[in-house]
């Protein structure tokens, strides 16, 4: 069994109830995000564990919003590369983290994913090109409002707005098809 339907199998038991799945779901997790954090953070290994921690303490009281549909290490790493953004907010310091460093948590591209870039593309198109930019940097991108305003030109009031109308937008777009 590959990595990813391993981790998958371990969390949607855990979903299910099922205590020991959950303990050892959250003990490999352990295991791939420490060096994942190490990395980046080399010579801080305090916060290295600490990141760890708040990680996967963000992984337990999220679990709800997991999709089963989709792939659980790509849910995963979000969480953890987003704790590792804030991690550097709070310490003053910009570092983009590439989606591409995943490699840790992530299993082989599979066909999957090329569904999930091909429905997410789908979904984004009934945007205007400006607008789908800045939803693109902030929704995905992991800028803030005001680095993703700036990055395409606009002010920041105006993008809060955008940001929450597209939103809106691409959430009724998708409800509609839905039914």
């Amino acid at each position: 069994m590959d990595r990813e339907a391993e981790l998958k199998c371990l969390m949607l038991r855990g979903l299910d109830g099922d205590p020991v799945a959950w303990r050892m779901l959250l003990n490999q997790l352990r295991g791939a995000l420490t060096p994942y954090f190490r990395r980046r953070l080399s010579g801080l290994e305090a916060d290295a564990e600490d990141l760890v921690q708040d990680c996967l303490i963000a992984i337990h009281a999220k679990r709800a919003t997991y999709d089963r549909s989709m792939a659980f290490t790509a849910w995963a790493y979000a969480i953890a590369r987003y704790k590792l953004i804030d991690h550097f907010r709070r310490q003053g310091r910009r570092v983009h983290v590439p989606m591409e460093d995943a490699a840790v948590l992530t299993a082989e591209h599979s066909v999957e994913d090329g569904v999930v870039r091909r429905d997410l593309a789908k979904v984004l198109s009934i945007l205007p090109m400006r607008q789908r930019r800045l939803i693109e940097d902030v929704r995905i991108g992991g800028f803030s409002l005001a680095e993703a305003a700036a990055r395409n030109g606009w002010t920041e009031g105006a993008a809060k707005v955008s940001v929450h109308r597209s939103m809106k937008a691409l959430s009724a777009s998708v409800s509609s098809h839905e039914d």
